[in-house]
């Protein structure tokens, strides 16, 4: 009868934590996700090439310096470089 009623205690003690963490858990990602909901997203600044949707690549003398002949075409036919 002991051995029974110990196996009860520990079957109650076992449900209870797994409620608790399942409740703590929700509440958890509830925050979480209402955090989310709350902060903005960052928005391109105006005149950004990503608010355009075109590339619009660096002419800086000091960048174009150390460019290769291979990424220079690439940037002057308005593509995202892929090569150094």
């Amino acid at each position: 009868m002991v051995d029974r009623a110990r196996k009860l205690v520990v079957a109650g003690v076992v449900a209870g934590s797994m409620l608790i963490g399942g409740v703590g858990g929700a509440a958890l990602y509830a925050t979480t996700i209402a955090a989310s909901a709350a902060s903005p997203s960052p928005t391109p600044s105006s005149g950004s090439s990503s608010s355009t949707g075109k590339f619009v690549p660096n002419e800086d003398p000091t960048h174009e310096a150390g460019e290769s002949a291979a990424r220079e075409a690439q940037e002057n036919a308005g593509q995202v470089p892929t090569v150094p």
